[in-house]
């Protein structure tokens, strides 16, 4: 066990799909914070400043993105998925191409638009060999934007990113990714991906709390979306609280319309620390070595049937799995009651370690079954 994480020994979490436990160096972020604004209040707010500037820093080299101007820190994955749609000059007639099995997340905010007359089609990727042309081969003269999970969050199947962002590109369709199963696990690229817009949440893979998310946007993407949210920090003269002829900021500060979350940046950026110092290529290894190592338990096992797509170019940190004659409810109770943290999904039961996660543990969990 990595010295960051100081988990019960009675618990094994593989539930990282869904919210992660923070590294201890999160929680002395929190408690500091917290301590000192008891003690002093906002008497060093401009430190805290220069900590948000931190957080952005990372996250911009967590992605790769060209510049800090292109990020902005909402709540949620949510709220960044509803600040693309509800920001599109949709005519009717339009559509949206989602993968069918999405998670809600970037499901209903599409569906939403239906009042609009914008259709959504929801395309099978999982009983085709091919998920990439299938996605580009349901776009047409009228979609307006493909937006899909990085990875699935049932299966863990990876999408090849890059495929379907030169494929937009071609198109002149808008290219939308959710990548919260796939950042802080697995290495991101936004350049090489070509997408316009990316969200994520801190609390699964980047170890961080809920609360407060990435949200990426190309800047000649930002520039085709109406703003819906208005106040005192998305403006470009920030700070100065008597300009009557505001702007809506250049960058990507324009979608954060109100005081941020500074308690969640603290945290968010003392887990993004960790990240950075282990290395992002440290993790993904140590993550796709566990995937593919309990892959082939599964697969030696008679008694468990693999859903997870084991390709190498597939693979994430979700491993989802089915016991052949077991009930799936019954199997994840058992679990549950030995300390195992996991969830049923996807017709099975998944498991989604991360890169401190020993193996040991995992073989234990599965010993369970």
């Amino acid at each position: 066990m990595h010295p960051e994480f100081q988990l019960d020994n009675k618990i094994i979490h593989l539930n990282h799909a869904a919210v992660s436990p923070w590294p201890a160096r999160t929680v002395r972020a929190v408690k500091d914070f917290a301590s000192e604004n008891t003690r002093t209040g906002s008497l060093n707010y401009l430190q805290w400043i220069k900590t948000e500037t931190r957080l952005r820093d990372r996250m911009c080299r967590l992605i790769n993105a060209e510049s800090t101007d292109d990020i902005a820190l909402l709540k949620n994955t949510s709220e960044g998925l509803s600040v693309v749609a509800y920001g599109i000059d949709w005519r009717a007639g339009d559509n949206v191409v989602i993968p069918a099995g999405e998670f809600p997340s970037n499901r209903i905010v599409w569906e939403s638009l239906s009042s609009l007359g914008v259709e959504t089609r929801q395309i099978d990727i999982h009983s085709c060999p091919d998920p990439e042309t299938a996605l580009i081969n349901a776009m047409d003269k009228r979609t307006r934007l493909l937006s899909v999970s990085a990875v699935q969050y049932a299966t863990g199947l990876r999408l090849l990113l890059d495929v379907l962002g030169n494929a937009c590109r071609n198109k002149d369709v808008l290219f939308c990714v959710d990548a919260i199963q796939q950042i802080g696990a697995l290495k991101f690229d936004t350049q090489q991906v070509n997408a316009d817009f990316v969200i994520a949440d801190a609390h699964k893979w980047m170890l961080g709390p809920e609360g407060l998310a990435l949200f990426y946007s190309k800047p000649e993407a930002r520039e085709r979306l109406s703003l819906s949210q208005y106040g005192w920090h998305m403006v470009e003269q920030v700070g100065d609280f008597n300009q009557t002829d505001w702007q809506p900021a250049r960058s990507a500060r324009r979608f954060e319309c109100g005081s941020p979350n500074m308690l969640g940046i603290y945290a968010t950026e003392a887990s993004l620390s960790l990240l950075e110092e282990v290395g992002m290529d440290t993790v993904e290894q140590q993550i796709l070595d566990n995937s593919r190592w309990l892959c082939e338990q599964i697969q030696s096992d008679s008694g468990l049937e693999l859903i997870t797509d084991p390709r190498q170019e597939r693979l994430s940190g979700i491993v989802t799995f089915k016991p052949v004659d077991q009930d799936i409810e019954a199997i994840h109770h058992k679990l549950s009651n030995a300390g195992v943290i996991c969830v049923p999904r996807g017709g099975g039961i998944r498991f989604s370690p991360h890169f401190y996660t020993d193996r040991a543990l995992i073989q234990q969990a599965l010993d369970y079954i």
